[in-house]
């Protein structure tokens, strides 16, 4: 297969890199060896180091296999950006246990359904998810649930416990630490082809998969990230980490490569915008991941100047496309450099990104990382490759790509086809191999940053009795990108408001994809087989955008 994006790789970025054989821990575990005074973790002011890290890592591995966590079981962890989720997440590795990643954001019904597909018996929240956990926990095979708090961690030896009575099969954090701590590692071999995650993604078909990512997957992703990063240094980075680490982007690129790095990660439990210039202000972060929102907050703060924002160097823009001139206007700021880039969770997640010293081109989403090969296929049939400019379904294959989707072989045969992962995404290539999305062939929708899926929307709206039929679009957004819009058709003699659908939407999913408009029809657009035209609706709602004039 040509590949003509070879030549514009930035110097001294290798083609081809040589993966060790290893579980995705041992990232962890030489972080420890080699830097093990250097500060791995600074959270809400406390300072965790490399050696703390994997202290806490170790003795959560012990507390959990005594618990009766065994190796090819899946745990749960539900918690926003904090060291707990950090350790709990290498310590399930290291007993070869499969990480399931859950957003705290999640509503009883979202939770039952992923927690139950993954067959979860173990999961560690927050301790305010409590009443969500004991909701379901009798509806799933749900056994052992693990809180916290957001300030506990065992690495700094704070054991505060709450005075609430908990049911049975409910655990505190810190005595899985202390458990831990009493008995001897376990010993156990993990197969660097065996799974350590699943991921869920939503889809067109109305419910959410479980993308199976192995060691091998995750360890080859890091190491392309790292290799696209010539500049930098093991043990003197600084990366801070706001996107959330439940995501499969945050989670990769902001702990997972910080870790390989040695970096120190500066944690925020969620983006607040004068939260995070404070943290860069304070501890001055060289690298920072995030979406474009974020940057776009930065750049619109009234009082940015008054933050020292000159450290970072290196940041990396995913999720959603970034806006040309906010990122012009964010790297004259800062004297950094934006490298945009693509990814989706079934490929663990990055696959492309424009280079930060070769040949940059703004809008585009870059060249493939390294070992990993792109094309466009027609649409008809997804079997004719496309010659550069022409527009076509988006293919992806590499080392990072997933192993299928859990329990789903039909869902897996449609997206991995001979030896090609199929991404859903309409994309075109240039003639010098860069290449550029175009459209969302599975009409996902980008919310600062998260996917919401219309499908699974449109799935809850039904549930409502007024209504009769319902279509969700994305619709342009100044500050998120996207927003959820709702087109819904009242059942004869039915009425409703606006308000009162929204406050049932966020009874029943989390509050990224409940609706912010609501528009009532009529009727809505269909085809000649009744099917409903969401391209229509879209084109709408892109023609009223396009009719407002500025005064």
């Amino acid at each position: 297969m040509e590949k003509p994006w070879l030549k514009f790789y930035e110097p001294g970025v290798p083609h081809h890199i040589q993966y060790p054989d290893i579980p995705l821990y041992r990232f962890l575990d030489n972080a420890v060896r080699d830097f093990p005074e250097k500060e791995a973790i600074i959270f809400q002011g406390r300072k965790i180091t490399y050696r703390q890290l994997g202290e806490e890592a170790a003795n959560v591995a012990s507390g959990l296999a005594q618990r009766g966590l065994k190796k090819g079981q899946r745990m749960a962890i539900m918690l926003p950006n904090c060291p707990q989720y950090i350790a709990a997440y290498y310590a399930i590795l290291k007993i070869g246990g499969i990480v399931v990643n859950v957003s705290p954001m999640y509503v009883e019904r979202e939770l039952e359904f992923q927690l139950k597909d993954a067959g979860v018996e173990t999961i560690l929240a927050l301790r305010d998810f409590y009443p969500r956990l004991e909701a379901v926990k009798e509806k799933i095979p749900l056994k052992t649930i693990i809180l916290t708090d957001l300030h506990e961690t065992g690495a700094e030896g704070t054991r505060q416990k709450s005075g609430t009575a908990m049911a049975e099969g409910f655990y505190e954090y810190a005595e899985v630490v202390e458990t831990g701590r009493r008995l001897p590692p376990p010993s156990v071999q993990v197969n660097a082809d065996e799974v350590a995650l699943l991921q869920y993604t939503g889809g067109t078909t109305g419910f959410s998969k479980g993308a199976m990512l192995t060691h091998r997957n995750l360890v080859s992703d890091v190491l392309q990230c790292v290799s696209w990063n010539q500049d930098a240094v093991k043990g003197q980075e600084r990366m801070l980490a706001v996107l959330p680490l439940f995501h499969v982007y945050g989670m990769t690129v902001a702990m997972n490569e910080a870790i390989e790095l040695a970096a120190t990660i500066i944690l925020l439990p969620r983006f607040n915008i004068d939260e995070a210039l404070e943290a860069i202000n304070l501890y001055q972060p060289t690298r920072f991941p995030g979406v474009p929102t974020m940057y776009m907050a930065i750049i619109n703060h009234p009082q940015v100047k008054k933050y020292n924002i000159s450290s970072i160097r290196v940041c990396s823009s995913g999720s959603a496309p970034m806006p040309i001139e906010a990122q012009k206007r964010f790297e004259e700021l800062t004297g950094a450099k934006i490298s945009e880039g693509y990814g989706l969770t079934e490929a663990s997640p990055v696959t492309h990104a424009n280079p930060f010293l070769g040949k940059r081109k703004i809008g585009s989403i870059g060249l493939p990382r390294p070992d990993t090969d792109a094309k466009i296929v027609d649409l008809e049939t997804g079997e004719k490759d496309l010659p550069p400019g022409e527009e076509g379904e988006l293919c992806i294959r590499g080392p990072q790509v997933m192993l299928g989707y859990w329990n789903r072989p039909e869902e897996t045969k449609k997206t991995l086809r001979n030896g090609w992962l199929y991404t859903g995404d309409i994309g075109r290539m240039d003639e010098e191999g860069y290449f550029y999305i175009v459209d969302r062939k599975k009409d996902m929708i980008i919310c600062s940053g998260y996917n919401v899926y219309p499908r699974e929307i449109e799935e809850v709206l039904y549930q409502y009795p007024k209504i009769q039929e319902a279509c969700i679009v994305g619709v342009p957004d100044p500050y998120r990108g996207e927003t959820v819009k709702a087109f819904v058709v009242l059942k004869e003699k039915e009425q409703a408001t606006a308000e009162e659908i929204i406050e049932f939407c966020q009874k029943n999913m989390a509050r990224f994809k409940v609706p912010t408009v609501v528009e009532f029809r009529k009727e809505l657009p269909k085809s000649h087989v009744g099917k409903v035209l969401r391209k229509i609706l879209r084109e709408e709602e892109e023609k009223k955008k396009s009719s407002i004039r500025p005064a």
